[in-house]
């Protein structure tokens, strides 16, 4: 099915579900261009950390983008205010199925015939919760790394996905300091996330398996690679649930492998540790606030 691209888009806003670690990193980069972000949740104590997060960086990331200039947040815990009037619409909730399912069903019937309506999902392919939805060929993965550092994404089809929205999507991201890439087929992990998988989960199973810590492992990594941090780190900032979801998934595709990384990973989030947005993950140096 083809579909009536949306128009006018300097001066639409774009509509952010979900305030989360994604969910207001996300609004930042979308206000880098003078426009409006509107970010829904239905907890306003964390749409209004989202609205202040955005507004102590908005101002840095912006002046390292081409034309950028600080835009402005909205919250709302109406998802209609939330998204009247969008070109765009960006999921990032938890990775629950039945969840994203409810979610998109209702944002096909709330926003514009011409907003695109696209999903974070760091493990879900959005093929898999279309079924409430009346429009597929609006709908597709729009994966998110961790910006305003990791600006890399993956766009990927829902299987129904008109080809306009790919073309129009690569040309109009990297307006706001984006890289998108496109996955030509249905990819669980979609390109980047399918090769770092493999190197977490792997990491997990050295600390489970005992042969080595947390620490040590971060800082091989660091010194072999040169990267800032290691996995666990970048676990940490993800969010130990976040990463046990979407552990639970591959496992759920794949029930061969190893059991032990789930355990650890449950072990640290039945214990209410859950890296960086709590204080305290595989590391304890964090400022809940940041």
């Amino acid at each position: 099915m083809t579909f009536t691209l949306p128009t006018d888009i300097e001066d639409r806003p774009v509509a952010v579900i979900g305030a989360g670690t994604l969910g207001r990193r996300i609004a930042l980069m979308f206000a880098t261009r003078g426009g409006t972000v509107r970010v829904y949740d239905k907890s306003l104590e964390a749409g209004d950390a989202a609205r202040a997060y955005v507004e102590e960086h908005v101002g840095e990331v912006a002046a390292r983008i081409e034309g950028g200039r600080p835009g402005k947040v909205v919250v709302t815990d109406d998802m209609a205010e939330a998204v009247q009037g969008a070109w765009l619409v960006v999921e990032a909730i938890p990775e629950r199925l039945e969840l994203k399912k409810s979610v998109f069903g209702e944002l096909d019937r709330l926003a514009d015939p011409d907003a695109i309506l696209t999903s974070n999902s760091s493990s879900y392919a959005s093929s898999q919760f279309i079924d409430q939805v009346a429009h597929p060929e609006r709908v597709l993965n729009t994966h998110f790394y961790m910006p305003p550092k990791q600006n890399a994404l993956d766009l990927m089809s829902d299987g129904h996905t008109d080809p306009a929205i790919m073309e129009l999507l690569k040309k109009v991201l990297p307006r706001y300091g984006l890289h998108p890439f496109e996955a030509h087929k249905e990819s669980t992990g979609f390109i980047f996330n399918r090769i770092w998988a493999a190197i977490k989960r792997e990491a997990l199973a050295v600390v489970a398996d005992g042969v080595s810590t947390p620490q040590d492992v971060d800082r091989m990594w660091q010194v072999n690679t040169g990267s800032e941090a290691g996995p666990f780190r970048m676990m940490d900032r993800v969010g130990l649930d976040v990463v046990l979801d979407i552990e639970n998934h591959y496992a759920a595709e794949h029930p061969e492998l190893p059991s032990g990384p789930r355990d650890l990973l449950k072990k640290y989030v039945d214990a209410g540790n859950l890296g960086v947005k709590t204080g305290r993950g595989f590391y304890d140096d964090y400022d809940t606030q940041s």
